[in-house]
């Protein structure tokens, strides 16, 4: 690590613990950040839910990205990626708390969601775990970002831990929802218990053709069963749902989504400029960068743990949180997911 990072480390740990000193006094702020400005009615009974606009575009790497941003553009980045069946608006509450404390919110729509597309109307549609990750380090690359927090969940946490195994000095902390989840493709191939593999009933049916044509016409049902099975205590409404699954519509949402889960099944290939990160993370490398984990209490497909089973994943500071919420807590518990931003941020791990 060099010493210009360590002073600039220093001075942006130094002024964001200033900022959150008593964190009792976040919460008032949090209360009317989260109060929408005229003409942008707070998500509830009747109330249309918080759009994240304007979507932007930027050229990056082989993608034209669609993302929303929010912030001063001097501020703390944070990165915030969403999961499957998700998009952006699984962070339409949280990103608002974030910017209203100074920093600079980056929610990009991933490959095969939203208005991303592919430079390249050739290209392989491939969605490996380095694919996807690489597409957030030339997202940063194109806005002239050289560090960030990363955070997700589902594939977004995924892309994270990713980013923070291989490009550690890209990262200036990692929250993961579901811990450490990097894909080990020998590990992927031994059956799970029971119950997994039946909570991960869809993984297999996109294994078939019967699959992929099954999420080609039935794209939205899918995503409804998974939201409902994957957070059983979430009462999300139909306008919430519907928000979403404009994203789903993509043109290769359909390409992305099962070679994601082929691929991790050791069914697809991936692509060969790929191998060499593959091959890197196929020895479960250990995070360094300051990280916070995080449980669902109600996730209806990964059981909430204490962290401890995977200590040995992380030798920086590291702590574990279980939240009140299912699979996709940003959405389900945004004032708890802000809170651990700011103190990731703050470097309270």
């Amino acid at each position: 690590m060099s010493e210009a990072f360590q002073l600039q480390r220093r001075a942006f740990l130094g002024s964001a613990a200033a900022g959150i000193a008593l964190a009792e006094s976040l919460l008032p702020a949090f209360a009317e950040a989260a109060t929408p400005p005229p003409g942008k009615p707070a998500a509830g009974p009747g109330a249309a839910p918080r759009q994240l606009e304007p979507i932007r575009q930027i050229r990056a790497g082989e993608l034209d990205v669609g993302y929303y941003e929010a912030g001063p553009r001097d501020g703390t980045p944070v990165l915030l990626m969403h999961g499957y069946p998700y998009d952006i608006h699984s962070y339409a509450e949280v990103a608002p708390l974030l910017a209203a404390r100074g920093f600079r919110v980056i929610v990009p729509h991933l490959r095969g969601h939203g208005t991303t597309r592919f430079i390249d109307p050739q290209a392989p549609r491939n969605a490996q775990q380095s694919a996807v990750a690489l597409d957030q380090i030339a997202l940063l690359d194109a806005l002239g970002i050289e560090r960030a927090l990363m955070v997700g969940y589902d594939w977004g946490a995924r892309t994270a831990c990713v980013i923070a195994a291989l490009w550690p000095e890209r990262c200036l902390g990692l929250l993961t929802v579901g811990g450490y989840i990097v894909t080990n493709l020998a590990a992927a191939a031994m059956p799970l218990p029971a119950k997994a593999e039946h909570d991960w009933w869809y993984q297999y049916y996109f294994a078939l053709e019967r699959g992929r044509a099954g999420l080609q016409a039935n794209r939205r049902d899918i995503a409804r069963i998974l939201w409902t099975n994957n957070s059983p205590k979430w009462n999300y409404d139909e306008a919430t749902f519907l928000r979403s699954a404009a994203s789903f519509d993509n043109p290769d949402y359909v390409d992305i989504v099962i070679h994601n889960y082929r691929w991790r099944l050791g069914l697809a290939p991936g692509q060969p400029q790929y191998e060499a990160w593959e091959r890197r993370l196929a020895t479960q490398p250990v995070i360094t960068v300051p990280t916070i984990t995080m449980d669902g209490a109600t996730n209806g497909i990964v059981p909430a743990g204490d962290g401890r089973a995977q200590a040995a994943k992380f030798s920086g500071p590291r702590s574990h949180r279980v939240v009140q919420g299912g699979h996709n807590l940003p959405q389900e518990a945004p004032q708890a997911f802000a809170d651990a931003v700011l103190a990731l941020a703050a470097g309270h791990v």
